[in-house]
């Protein structure tokens, strides 16, 4: 009898995506999504916060300098959480449930088998990775404490990442969302009695962190062991790896994965070109920007995490108006809450600086690079939606090369150049103008895209 009725509720489950009102469906989707990014981006926010009015400065800028190493770590789960993420929706959309469950296993064996080996090569050669990312005497011992610490825990943060969204796109969008409430929760506990009670410093943030991920991952693992929550359960025979599904799990996560390898190279270059033009300082502003924009961003990829079981589905269901709006609906969202982050950026930006540090010099310094850097912020909505939506439909060397655009091909040649020209001020303004011309590529792949779409739809 409840098999039967578990049967009845994943069904239905499946089909409000193909038959329930696309704005409300959205909604629905989008909502547990945005708080669950903003849990996990709290993680980050609360730990520099912490760090930089307790710590210092320099701690600060210590921080900022590990940030390559969180996206490199970030990229390799999300090649393995996007693809699989993306993967089930469009079997679920077709009806292979096996084939859901298949990559389910496939995406446990590759999480854990590349997270020992990532772990082991950071901690192996962390001090001269350090060092390329623009360490030097002074921020050396902070990012270096913090990564000590913070390297087992990532391991946990991938599989809540990658299995938190999988629970999203098999049907449960509010438990994906109240089980990241747990680990955040305790986060904001511990962190402060950690680094300040407890005087540990920039370590105890990462411990904290570490502690509270691991209970994160517990709840959501737990999720999938259970034929209560649906057929797309761990199950005997599904975890030996099949190379048709780890392709094509990487050929969808590759795109998300690159955005953050290219992160990773681009605050190579950042933090370089900030000790060289502006010292500890600068870095220590970029690190505050980073943050704050990355606040933003995830609030737009928890739409992005909506938007995509709805946009795959309904793709392979065959049903592509209900894409077409759905992906105007996305844009719509992404493109207010990156115009009013840009707003906010500019007219406060000594108020945001001072929520991270107390220092009067960091404050002013961090407040012009704000103004300078986020001035066409507000179009940075819409190249993540556009980039989600080639991911979404299965087009993966579009969504590639969008995720290459603004980062590699545009943003990494301005940083070489307008450096020269404008000393440190051009290093800023380098990521308005690549914002600007990524957006015209996006909207003529997507509008070409969309068009296609319109034309099957008639």
């Amino acid at each position: 009898m409840s098999t039967t009725t578990n049967s009845i509720n994943d069904t239905r489950k499946l089909r409000e995506l193909a038959e329930m009102p696309i704005a409300r469906l959205l909604w629905k989707y989008s909502l547990p999504s945005v708080v669950g990014m903003m849990v996990m981006q709290l993680y980050n926010v609360i730990d520099r916060i912490v760090i930089g009015q307790v710590v210092g400065p320099k701690a600060i800028a210590g921080l900022a300098i590990t940030f390559p190493v969180m996206n490199i770590a970030t990229a390799l789960g999300v090649l393995i959480g996007a693809g699989a993420t993306a993967r089930i929706s469009l079997y679920l959309g077709a009806g292979d449930l096996n084939g859901a469950r298949r990559i389910l296993g496939n995406a446990l064996t590759l999480t854990l088998t590349i997270g020992i080996i990532y772990i082991g090569l950071f901690a192996i050669f962390m001090s001269p990775v350090l060092r390329l990312f623009g360490a030097d005497q002074d921020t050396l011992p902070y990012a270096r404490d913090f990564m000590m610490y913070i390297l087992p825990g990532l391991l946990m943060t991938n599989l809540t990442f990658t299995f938190n969204n999988m629970m999203r796109a098999t049907g449960f969008p509010t438990r994906a969302m109240l089980t990241m409430f747990i680990g955040f929760g305790l986060n904001i506990l511990l962190a402060p009695t950690f680094v300040y009670l407890l005087g540990l410093g920039i370590k105890g943030a990462a411990i904290a962190t570490d502690i509270s991920m691991t209970v994160s991952m517990i709840f959501v693992m737990r999720h999938f062991c259970s034929k209560r929550n649906g057929p797309v359960i761990f199950t005997p025979g599904i975890y030996r790896i099949s190379w048709p599904l780890v392709w094509g799990i990487i050929g969808i996560g590759a795109a998300p994965s690159i955005i953050n390898v290219a992160s990773c190279l681009i605050n190579i270059f950042i933090n370089n070109a900030l000790k060289h033009y502006g010292g500890y300082e600068a870095i220590a502003a970029s690190g505050i920007f980073v943050t704050y924009t990355s606040m933003l961003c995830c609030i737009v990829l928890g739409i992005c995490q909506g938007f995509q079981p709805i946009a795959g589905y309904n793709y392979g269901h065959s049903q592509p108006r209900r894409v077409i709006m759905v992906f105007w609906l996305a844009t719509a969202a992404a493109t207010v809450i990156t115009t009013l982050g840009c707003a906010l950026g500019f007219s406060i930006p000594r108020m945001i600086a001072r929520a991270f540090v107390s220092d009067p010099s960091l404050i002013t310094f961090t407040g012009h690079a704000l103004r300078s850097s986020l001035i066409c912020f507000w179009m940075v909505g819409f190249q993540i939606i556009a980039t989600t939506y080639f991911q979404s439909i299965g087009k993966v060397a579009t969504s590639i090369f969008l995720s290459l655009v603004r980062q590699v091909i545009f943003l990494l040649p301005l940083l070489m150049l307008l450096p020269r020209w404008f000393g440190l001020d051009g290093i800023w303004y380098t990521f308005p103008v690549s914002d600007v011309l990524a957006t015209i590529v996006s909207a003529i792949l997507v509008i070409h895209s969309l068009i296609q779409l319109s034309r099957a739809s008639r």
